[in-house]
């Protein structure tokens, strides 16, 4: 499996896959290469792009060098970009969404950009995170208690509880406790974008890649509203709903949007 060492010298993992323009995928949380939609995403993206399926630090096979900060996750990211090139497409969902958004914003190696649902709060569709969220989160974490962590994220995003009971019988519930202490990772690149107010645009300010904000037709308000808000705030966005879909990524349904925007 190849690899690519960061500016901290942690390993990043990463496997290719296709032929054409360099695309790297960039997850949510607590998702990696073989749990999450990446690889399924990759397969029908292949035929158009060379895609890149890496692994997040702290996840998969990649290392996780601390202290963690979001500025070293996007040095993964650029150290990915050198690896494809030193030119690729971007795709980031959900928090990779946000992630790859601040990664474009300071590596103008990523040239075209295409984001799904980004997690924002930005109105009064839903309740605003607290703000002893994510030390709440990192607490828990901290002492142990992976489970609770996980079902306080879980409620917090609207999953209800007998979902949540059910998903701590399958075998899933095990890789989501190994993952679940890199969720303040996602928290914190999230920052103060969950309380209910409108987005700093200053954020993404130096964003010059031409950007497709996506959303799914079935999601809940407040993620909709977060998308739009993006494609507001970032320089040389568009805005496109993918009619009958949820924040659960399916490859098919947004495999041809993506290839349209990214190919143009």
């Amino acid at each position: 499996m190849p690899t690519v060492t960061s500016a901290d010298g942690t390993t990043i993992a990463y496997e290719t896959t296709g032929r054409g323009p360099a695309l790297v995928l960039v997850d949510g949380s607590m998702c990696h290469r073989d749990f999450g939609p990446a690889r399924a995403l990759a397969a029908q993206l292949a035929d158009t792009f060379t895609v890149h399926l890496y692994d997040r630090r702290g996840r998969g096979a990649s290392g996780n060098t601390q202290p963690w900060t979001p500025e070293r996750e996007i040095d993964d990211l650029a150290a990915l970009l050198e690896a494809a090139g030193g030119e690729a497409f971007l795709f980031g969902a959900s928090s990779g969404a946000v992630l790859a958004a601040d990664a474009a914003n300071r590596l103008p190696g990523f040239t075209r950009m295409a984001l799904y649902e980004p997690p924002f709060i930005v109105d009064n569709s839903r309740p605003a995170r607290p703000d002893t969220f994510t030390p709440d989160i990192e607490a828990m974490i901290a002492q142990g208690d992976e489970s609770t962590a996980l079902k306080t994220f879980f409620r917090d995003v609207g999953v209800p509880g007998p979902v949540i009971t059910i998903m701590k019988l399958t075998p899933n519930w095990k890789k989501l406790k190994g993952l679940a202490p890199t969720l303040p990772y996602d928290l914190h690149i999230l920052g103060d974008t969950s309380r209910g107010t409108p987005l700093d645009p200053t954020r993404w300010s130096s964003v010059s890649a031409p950007t497709l904000v996506m959303d799914g037709g079935k999601s809940p308000a407040y993620m909709r509203n977060a998308a739009r808000a993006l494609s507001e705030a970032l320089p040389k966005a568009e805005y496109r709903t993918i009619p009958g879909q949820t924040h659960i990524i399916k490859a098919a349904a947004l495999a041809p949007a993506i290839k349209e925007f990214l190919a143009a």
